[in-house]
């Protein structure tokens, strides 16, 4: 059998805690949206590079307001600039710690597919397992192909 990477189990209370933790998390975030897929995918998006740019641009309208419209809200740029720095930390830990979670995850998930793979392999191969017939079978269904239907014939006139 394949390494064993992970060994462990999660309380019933440690994971009501990691629950009520998250919930915590987003009551004091009741300002988070959810973008669509087409507004992720059109929207512009500052990172990394553009941090600084964003930056220079509001310090220099901060001291040179006059050429700006009177519709432009410097306030609300300074404040959508604050809360990004604010949570950019935030953003930074939690996608570290989903990494961590997707990872553990993935291979816990593995093993336990690697261990019903060797069952279903040693209650095939011992053939002698009284009772086992119709288990496996229906465990085998899980590697049965659908054939594809054929398409009618046209009929012939």
């Amino acid at each position: 059998m394949a390494e064993n990477r992970i060994s462990a189990s999660l309380a019933p209370a440690d994971k009501e805690a990691v629950m009520q933790a998250i919930a915590t998390i987003r009551e004091k975030l009741p300002f988070l949206i959810d973008l669509t897929t087409e507004d992720r995918r059109t929207i512009v998006k500052m990172g990394d590079k553009s941090r600084a740019f964003v930056s220079k641009a509001l310090e220099v309208a901060t001291q040179n307001p006059n050429f700006l419209p009177r519709y432009f809200d410097l306030e609300e740029m300074r404040r959508d600039l604050e809360i990004y720095e604010d949570l950019y930390p935030v953003l930074l830990s939690l996608t570290q710690l989903q990494e961590l979670v997707d990872d553990t995850c993935i291979a816990a998930g593995s093993e336990a597919y690697a261990a019903a793979l060797a069952i279903y392999s040693y209650a095939k191969a011992s053939g002698d397992v009284t009772g086992l017939d119709a288990v496996i079978d229906e465990m085998g269904r899980r590697f049965s192909r659908r054939s594809k239907k054929k398409k009618p014939e046209a009929a012939a006139s």
